[in-house]
């Protein structure tokens, strides 16, 4: 019976550890995004469709830069799109240095612009595009086609301003209420805050436009009350069993390695974090060519950029660079131009002892207290690296547009 309740407790204190390990995680990412990095002063899209019934998108945004320190300043952003069925892609102001279709992970159109921008700037760019599969050919009653999707919306910045026009020109009818400006359907959102959205249907007779009933979006059916219930009791079911199973096998690994431990003295491993300051070169000190971000070793001649590096100390930073600089990968560090901080784990051997062999003070320095502390750490920091790192750096702007067709 003793046994079993040492069992418990432990079990118990493995799944406390974990729901505290999800809590920091969910803790750092909420800061994070509490830390506004940018704000939309102004996000306007205005919809002409054409005879053969795609639509041509033009949109405009007034983007002000608030944080260019935390994760790097602006220099390209990806715009989600309906699907795939882009063309016509244009960019319509000069601070657009390149644009085109981007496919990755979704569909979207990357700008590439003409700089990086700064804390306190305002980019203003605007580009066009032509997009087909929009509409759903019969979809409320037969003779009638409707247009239905949700302006692109931001999950983690505040809009001021968001403006939708689109062409009422042979319009039946369309929802939600709206004005009617110069033969434009406008809809108009203010503060909008970060996440928040609304959706457009716009009808027309089917014999308006050349609507193609091969080029028809079906509608998802909606589950009925029931089937939602049982699906979200599976859901469960399906997440709690292998989520016990797994403790459970974490319990019987780790009552073997601490009977081991106990009788056997054998070599283990733990990773351990190491930081490095690197100071580049603006320049290949051998052949005077320009270095480009991300380069380490000139293209031309071959000589390194790097100018000097120091190895960093955890006791040397403070708290809040313990947690930035805690996920592999190289950053930049604070304000210093041309100065980043590189983090790679390595692994370190270590002894671990039997318990009857050593002393009590030895035993405390080699448990896995220690190295768990650890552990816990990384995996907070790392669940809570995600955002905006400067399009330089990462696969995309973490508060990109998105402009996503919505199923009714």
């Amino acid at each position: 019976m003793m046994k079993m309740n040492k069992m418990l407790r432990t079990l118990i204190s493995v799944l406390i550890t974990t729901v505290g390990i999800v809590m920091l995680s969910l803790t750092v990412k909420a800061d994070a995004y509490a830390k506004a990095l940018d704000e939309i002063l102004d996000y306007e899209i205005k919809a002409e469709v054409n005879d053969d019934a795609t639509v041509t998108l033009t949109y405009h945004v007034d983007w002000k830069v608030l944080d260019s320190t935390s994760e790097g300043p602006l220099t390209w952003v990806k715009v989600g799109v309906p699907n795939q069925h882009c063309t016509d892609i244009t960019g319509l102001t000069d601070n657009i240095k390149d644009i085109s279709y981007y496919s990755s992970s979704g569909s979207y159109v990357r700008i590439d612009l003409d700089k990086s921008y700064y804390k306190d700037d305002v980019v203003t760019f605007e580009f066009s595009i032509v997009q087909d599969y929009m509409y759903q050919v019969n979809k409320l009653e037969d003779g009638y086609t409707v247009y239905s999707f949700t302006p692109g919306w931001f999950d983690d910045i505040e809009v001021d301003r968001m403006t939708l026009s689109w062409n009422g020109d042979n319009a039946y009818s369309w929802d939600p209420d709206c004005y009617n400006m110069d033969g434009y359907l406008v809809w108009t959102r203010e503060n909008m805050s970060p996440g928040e959205k609304f959706t457009v249907n716009i009808t027309y007779p089917n014999d308006t436009y050349a609507f193609d009933m091969s080029k028809t979006i079906e509608a998802e059916e909606e589950d009925s009350p029931l089937e939602a219930v049982l699906t979200i009791v599976l859901v469960l079911i399906i997440i709690a069993v292998p989520f016990f199973m797994f403790f459970g096998f974490c319990f019987l690994v780790a009552k073997l390695m601490y009977l081991a431990k106990a009788n056997f003295g054998f070599l283990d491993s733990t990773k351990e974090i190491k930081r490095t300051k690197i100071v580049y070169y603006d320049s290949c000190p051998s052949c005077g060519s320009v270095r480009e971000e991300g380069q380490k070793q000139c293209a031309y001649c071959g000589h390194s950029f790097i100018k000097s590096q120091e190895t960093v100390e955890t006791k040397d930073i403070g708290v809040k660079d313990v947690l930035k600089y805690s996920k592999e990968g190289e950053y930049k560090y604070n304000d210093s131009p041309n100065t980043y901080m590189l983090v790679h784990y390595v692994s370190a051997p270590r002894r671990v002892y039997s318990s009857s062999s050593h002393s009590s003070s030895s035993r405390s320095h080699s448990s896995c207290a220690h190295s768990s502390c650890a552990c816990a750490c990384a995996c907070a920091c790392a669940c809570a690296g995600g955002g905006r790192a400067g399009c330089s750096t990462k696969d995309f702007y973490r508060t990109d547009l998105k402009l996503k067709y919505i199923h009714k």
